[in-house]
């Protein structure tokens, strides 16, 4: 594709204007960052300015194996060679029986052995979704409980054994809720609760729609806790960069019935290929090591910085919240508006430094560093740089990233 001018304007002037957004705006996006990308490679994405940055949103998680990776580009060109149907509906075909005997190769066991695979639209809720329906059509029951960490306090309603007919037809967890602020689910909890369900026949669903794929520091997150779950909703990473999602469930939840919907071949092939090449290269290892050296330098930054607070997460999926310097601790609705309107000025401060980071949390306070798996200790360590005087920049010139008048929160007395 041409990069240079067309009809007198760069791709940057032809791009729409856009108006402010707001500090937790879901997702990334041209709508945030006044980035034209032109092409990728692994971690390195160069704009139409001729600049190039370091991405670590990764397509907010998707792309394990960074942008545009040989093996999952040959694996698309291998089916596109073929003329091969490119969608098909209802039936089977070669590609995707190898991307369902690789997926099941890195399934934990006790669920390997016993998995179908049902592949269904990978577009927002629909995986979870189609999860919530294979369980009420397995148990006759109707309520689908979604369940996190915050549960604590309120245990499942199911676990003082009440009657058979007051069951849920299932639950499901989130081994890390990534949109909310990279928020990692106790493993106990976890266990407690794939203890809880297992003695009451509720089916347990774990949504790694987020998470799977090595990125953790396992292949899947429930394998921290050692939690087999009766069905994985999958998602994002599985189609090797392109949009695929699919349900694994044991056997003995089938009931021959679900939608027609068949992955389309390119995702299929490019899924298997990166599932693969995942495995093979042990980048969950790889993840676990280089994420823990991470989250170890991102802890002595909160040291260093008051507007660095809470450094969370697994693998190479971290959080950091950002707060407010001059907030007290009790500083409240005020106090989060402002730890977000640190976290934006933190974005757009890397981002002139050719770092790509994103935020998420309901109020966008948290910046999120998702590279892809294949990322390097050397290149790691240029982000960390870059954050850290992106961090550094924002907290000696507060007026310059002050939020709106009337959002600043009481001062330290």
């Amino acid at each position: 594709m041409a990069t240079g001018a067309v009809r007198g304007a760069t791709a940057r002037e032809r791009a729409p204007k856009r108006g402010p957004v707001g500090d937790a705006a879901a997702g990334l996006g041209a709508r945030v960052l006044p980035v034209v990308p032109v092409r990728a490679r692994g971690l390195t994405v160069e704009g139409a300015d001729g600049r190039r940055y370091l991405d670590c949103v990764s397509g907010a998680g998707a792309l394990v194996l960074g942008h545009n990776h040989p093996v999952a580009l040959q694996a698309i060109r291998e089916v596109l060679d073929t003329g091969a149907p490119l969608q098909v509906t209802g039936l089977s075909t070669p590609v995707e029986e190898a991307f369902v005997t690789e997926l099941t190769r890195t399934l934990p066991p006790g669920l390997a052995e016993r998995a179908r695979v049902r592949f269904c639209e990978p577009a927002g809720k629909a995986p979870v979704a189609t999860a919530a329906e294979l369980v009420r059509a397995a148990t006759g029951r109707t309520r689908v409980i979604p369940s996190t960490q915050a549960d604590h306090g309120a245990w499942p309603e199911f676990a003082d054994r009440g009657p058979q007919e007051a069951l849920p037809a299932g639950m499901i967890v989130e081994p890390i809720r990534c949109r909310s602020g990279v928020l990692p689910t106790a493993d106990a909890w976890l266990r407690r609760v794939r203890g809880s369900t297992a003695e009451r026949c509720v089916p347990l669903i774990a949504d790694e729609t987020e998470t799977g794929v090595g990125r953790t520091g396992a292949f899947w997150a429930v394998e921290h806790s050692g939690v087999v779950p009766d069905v994985l909703v999958l998602s994002k990473a599985i189609g090797g960069g392109l949009p695929l999602a699919a349900v694994v469930y044991r056997d003995d939840l089938h009931t021959g019935e679900g939608g027609a919907f068949r992955g389309n071949q390119l995702a299929v092939a490019a899924g298997a290929a990166t599932l693969a090449h995942v495995r093979e290269h042990r980048l969950a290892e790889h993840a676990a090591a280089l994420g823990g050296r991470t989250l170890a330098r991102l802890h002595g930054l909160a040291e260093k910085f008051s507007c660095v607070g809470t450094v969370r997460g697994r693998g190479l999926m971290i959080g950091v919240e950002m707060t407010a310097p001059d907030c007290t601790a009790d500083a409240g609705p005020q106090g989060v508006r402002l730890g977000a309107a640190v976290a934006v000025a933190v974005r757009r401060e890397c981002l002139r430094r050719g770092l790509i980071v994103d935020v998420a949390g309901p109020s966008g306070s948290v910046v999120r560093l998702l590279p892809p798996l294949i990322v390097t200790e050397e290149q790691m360590s240029a982000v960390l740089d870059r954050f850290a005087d992106a961090v550094q920049a924002v907290e000696r010139s507060p007026s310059d990233h002050a939020p709106p008048r009337g959002m600043r929160a009481a001062r330290q007395p």
